[in-house]
């Protein structure tokens, strides 16, 4: 499967299509009339025992889920923007075309995947600032305008999160940003920042930024403070005085009176019915690897 309109046309850019059919495997287009999931669901129904996706995260995971439901190995070929699941795969963002070496001599691996009710997400599923540029107009074509749109009333205190959600720390009301991964993120090193060094750990990542109590009067300084909180947090939460909390556990809960939260689900905008319950499937998706993976964190990093 193929979103042609992923990254900018990095399918066709790369030639990806040409090269996954010259190694023998049949290629089905998205469009409007046909989304990734159905295309992968009547694969599976004529019978391929190899499910491929050619795209950004959003289609990654939705051929993912048909992938796990029916037993089926996927192989990820990196041809959206952000690549987040390729990346830390290892896969090589730099050539795409590398990934469907895996169709001919792939290594297996399970990974794990999260839950959002009965959805899957294999990066992430957020609240707050980054759903709601997700909802801008525009936000595919112009990212950072976006995001600038939306960040002063956040960095101000003045939106918020409609939910109260469970921490180890207590129950955090109206957080600004709530970040719940498919396995917790990297939060020690600034070049590694943002990585996910297992897909294998059973566990969700929550980071939970609480709402001010009054608006910072500087708000370049207190993004550097933000940031400089994320270092901090090797593992587990920090004390309850800080404004972000972070922790890692196999189900997380979002609480509130609204009927509905506005969410980011892989980069894609969904809008989510209270509670929004979260969990981890460990080893719940096959995927098949490149022998050749330069995109892996060296040794070093991961044990740091």
């Amino acid at each position: 499967m193929t979103n042609p309109r992923s990254g900018g046309g990095k399918t066709a850019r790369y030639g990806l299509v040409q090269r996954a059919e010259d190694m023998g495997a049949q290629v089905w287009t998205t469009s409007a009339e046909r989304d990734a999931a159905s295309l992968a669901r009547n694969a599976v129904q004529q019978g391929a025992q190899v499910l491929g996706v050619m795209g950004g995260d959003g289609t990654v995971s939705a051929v993912a889920a048909v992938a796990a439901d029916t037993g089926r190995s996927l192989v990820v070929v990196p041809a959206g923007t952000r690549n987040h699941f390729a990346r830390d795969l290892g896969l090589d963002l730099r050539d795409p075309g590398q990934a469907l070496d895996a169709l001919v001599n792939g290594e297996p691996a399970q990974v794990d995947l999260g839950m959002l009710g009965s959805r899957v997400f294999v990066n992430n599923v957020s609240f707050g600032m980054y759903a709601d540029a997700l909802l801008e107009p525009g936000y595919r074509e112009d990212k950072p305008r976006a995001f600038a749109t939306v960040a002063p009333d956040y960095l101000k205190g003045g939106q918020w999160v409609e939910a109260r959600v469970d921490t180890p720390r207590g129950t955090v009301e109206f957080p600004q940003v709530v970040l719940i991964s498919n396995n917790p993120y990297h939060l020690a090193t600034p070049r590694w920042l943002g990585r996910r060094f297992s897909l294998t750990t059973g566990q969700l990542g929550a980071i939970v930024l609480k709402r001010p109590a009054q608006a910072p009067p500087d708000l370049l300084r207190h993004l550097r403070h933000l940031r400089d909180e994320l270092r901090q947090h090797k593992r587990g939460a920090g004390p309850p005085d800080e404004g972000i909390i972070v922790w890692s556990a196999p189900g997380i809960t979002l609480h509130g009176d609204v009927r509905h939260l506005d969410a980011g689900l892989d980069g894609e905008a969904v809008r989510l019915p209270l509670p929004v319950l979260c969990a981890i499937r460990p080893g719940a998706l096959r995927v098949l690897l490149p022998k050749d993976r330069p995109g892996a964190p060296p040794e070093h990093a991961v044990r740091h």
